[in-house]
């Protein structure tokens, strides 16, 4: 692949990325402001065109008020109230079709152009069928709150939110691969394994992250740094000795909590060895400051949106905040594995020309 398709493609897999984490955080919104139930049918085609006459705008309603969340928490909406969360909903989807198409479009035009083939374009296959399945999943998760109780299961949540990330994260990490590389040898020690480390805590936290949401765990216990004044909260271990850590709110705050302090102290620990190392250079040196200053400023939205038990101003705020530290330890890894990986492959190669 020649310098300028490497560059054409890169930047088309990080302007996907950019669309990724922005329906992410209209996906938050749309949870926030108890939107996305209002579309109570999945029509992948016909969807596109939203009611455009007040009659279609009373049906849509009528098919709503079929719904538990209606009938227990939005008895008596007006249309005009409606309509308020359907745009919500309606945005949330439409992004979706917006990011198929930016994807799966370019990606036939650089097969057809060979600027894409081998491995890459296998990964990009392969990332393309993810996203399909993402939207028929986002639609089993709506519809598990369309039966029973007036929300959607929170397992359904966290697997629709940690496939959007893993998405997010996939094509980030390939387009990083495509980037020339910058380091100049293999970092020795602790350093790059911490790294790894990180990364997967950050990720166990987003997903009890999106279990505190589908559980509204974040709307109790709105203390800090206790909850109501203990240290360990009564209710805990209530479910049994695994489901509590999945199902039981309290628990699930609970365990919320306490991987942020280790998310919050872990960091620190990454920036100190940082800056005790003489093996680094500027770019990962670089890459560990900004994972810090994220971690920093996660944990502090994230207490404040405890305690002012959710708003969907800060709400929105933290799962962005959640979304950007992702790429960052996740460029951290890149940093310290790929680009010192590929740096030694494009030195081989200029040795190999220079002997001919």
């Amino acid at each position: 692949m020649s310098a300028s398709s490497s560059r054409s493609v890169r930047v088309w897999l990080l302007f996907v990325t950019f669309l990724i984490f922005t329906m992410v955080a209209v996906g938050g919104l749309t949870r926030l402001t108890r939107s996305g139930l209002s579309i109570v049918e999945w029509r992948p085609i016909t969807g596109v065109i939203p009611p455009l006459t007040e009659e279609q705008w009373q049906g849509e309603l009528q098919k709503y008020r079929q719904t538990p969340e209606y009938q227990k928490v939005n008895k008596g909406m007006s249309v005009e109230e409606f309509k308020d969360i359907y745009w919500w909903e309606y945005g949330h989807r439409l992004l979706g079709r917006v990011i198929g198409l930016a994807f799966a479009l370019p990606l036939v035009f650089f097969v057809w152009r060979r600027q894409v083939s081998g491995s890459l374009a296998g990964k990009l296959v392969i990332a393309l069928v993810l996203g399909g399945g993402q939207g028929f999943l986002g639609w089993i998760m709506v519809k598990s709150g369309l039966v029973d109780l007036p929300r959607v299961n929170h397992y359904k949540l966290a697997a629709h939110l940690s496939l959007a990330l893993f998405l997010m994260g996939f094509l980030f990490w390939i387009a990083q691969d495509l980037r020339a590389a910058s380091s100049k040898r293999r970092v020795t020690g602790l350093l790059p394994m911490l790294s790894v480390s990180f990364l997967i805590l950050v990720c166990v936290q987003i997903f009890y992250g999106a279990l505190t949401a589908g559980l509204r765990a974040g709307h109790m216990y709105n203390t800090f740094p206790t909850m109501h004044g203990s240290w360990i909260p009564q209710g805990i271990g209530s479910f049994g000795p695994i489901r509590d850590f999945f199902e039981n709110p309290v628990t699930v705050q609970f365990m919320h909590r306490m991987l942020g302090w280790l998310t919050l102290l872990s960091s620190l620990v990454l920036g100190w060895l940082a800056y005790r190392s003489r093996e680094i250079n500027a770019r990962q040196r670089l890459s560990l400051g900004l994972v810090v200053g994220m971690v920093l400023i996660q944990f502090t939205l994230g207490v404040l949106t405890l305690l002012h038990a959710v708003p969907v101003n800060l709400g929105s705020m933290h799962q962005i905040g959640a979304c950007v530290l992702l790429l960052l330890a996740l460029n951290n890894v890149h940093v310290f594995f790929r680009g010192a990986e590929s740096r030694l492959r494009a030195e081989l190669l200029r040795f190999g020309n220079s002997s001919r």
